[in-house]
């Protein structure tokens, strides 16, 4: 059997995950597992045998309270779940091959989105995003009753429907997210451990979000160079998180981070965590090429990600996607058009990166990241 054959059929055996499956050799909450996973440079280790136990814990445990979203421009609810774990809630606004048009941060939250990034994630070695799952909730037996009074002043109903609005800069009563009926469906990020405090920063390669008005890497070709300077881009991990950073979200359609969270304090060493990407998979038909400005004006990589990203080639990604994803409660999480735009983003990423081999040579494009932080 050719090598990287073998070595896809090995990873697409680790990504599948059992369902139903429960914590049975340790007397911790599966909110206690997953706390002690996270480290500076990934919120879960490469082999988590647990980890199919803890997203079904975060699928099915009781809600305990239930809360309008912290601040934000989209429609969110914060839930506390049994045991007293943190979780953000994402409601469903479109259906699977709902193709959003306009700008390429156009449209509302998708939840499916997280469910899939988060899988993506793990498909590329990077595990720097939260623990997402997707779940129904029936809105009368299980959010109600629990329900603060400011999120409760939110529902109404639409014909037959249940829905809410929230409380957020672009939530209207008039664009409520409904349920069918009484059942909400939805995605649930298991919230990061308050031991490990956020920081968020700008990201170098924002958009201006204003007509007209082009952002400096939008016209300064040797716009890098100048990123080069600054802290912490000058030395440490966090240049190369961001190019990571830009292949995932070029894979997953996401032209909206405009900031990024790092842990707090870290100096530059912590990774650069892949958090709300619900902005993604909005059309399978746009390659928003502007995403990878990081790789193409910087013609850095590291050399692990490289060697991931050429397993994955020839529909390797994809397949790896329907098997990662089959676990979900709400799979089929991507219609079929964005299983392939994934293969097809794939080639374009590969291709620009032999294009920065071919003028800077290999030994400046991939970079060896030998980056060792003590886990603490």
């Amino acid at each position: 059997m050719n090598v990287s054959i073998h070595v896809c059929y090995q990873m697409e055996a680790g990504l599948s995950l059992s369902r139903g499956a429960r914590l049975t050799h340790t007397l911790q909450s599966p909110w206690e597992v997953a706390g002690q996973w996270v480290g500076p440079r990934e919120v879960y280790p490469e082999e988590t045998p647990e980890l199919a136990a803890v997203l079904t814990a975060l699928g099915t445990a009781r809600v305990e309270r239930a809360d309008v979203g912290y601040k934000g421009t989209q429609l969110k609810a914060l839930l506390v779940l049994d045991g007293g774990q943190k979780v953000v809630f994402k409601p469903k606004r479109y259906s699977r091959d709902y193709m959003v048009e306009g700008e390429p941060y156009a449209g509302y939250d998708r939840h499916n989105a997280e469910v899939a990034a988060f899988h993506l994630d793990r498909i590329l070695g990077f595990r720097r995003a939260p623990l997402v799952v997707g779940r129904f909730v029936n809105l009368r037996t299980e959010i109600k009753p629990v329900a603060t009074d400011q999120l409760l002043s939110t529902f109404l109903m639409q014909g037959n429907n249940s829905c809410f609005y929230g409380k957020c800069y672009y939530c209207r009563e008039s664009e409520p997210a409904c349920a069918e009926g009484e059942n909400m469906e939805g995605s649930l990020t298991l919230w990061l451990p308050d031991v490990w405090p956020l920081q968020k920063h700008r990201h170098p390669w924002g958009r201006t979000y204003r007509e007209g008005k082009l952002a400096r890497w939008e016209y300064d070709e040797s716009y890098c160079d100048a990123v080069k300077k600054m802290p912490p881009y000058d030395a440490g991990p966090r240049l190369l998180d961001v190019i990571d950073t830009a292949i995932f979200d070029y894979l997953i359609g996401n032209a909206d981070r405009h900031h990024y969270e790092s842990f707090q304090d870290d100096g530059g060493a912590s990774m650069l965590i892949l958090l709300d990407n619900a902005k993604s998979f909005g059309n399978a038909a746009l390659d928003e090429r502007s995403i990878l400005a990081s790789l193409y004006q910087c013609c850095m990589v590291r050399m692990s990600t490289w060697n991931r990203l050429n397993l994955l080639r020839a529909g390797a990604l994809s397949s790896a996607m329907r098997q990662a994803l089959t676990f979900d409660p709400i799979n089929p999480v991507l219609a079929e058009p964005h299983l392939a735009a994934l293969d097809r983003r794939l080639s374009g990423v590969i291709a620009t990166i032999r294009q920065c081999v071919e003028s800077q040579g290999p030994d400046s494009t991939l970079i060896e990241d030998r980056l060792n932080l003590p886990h603490s």
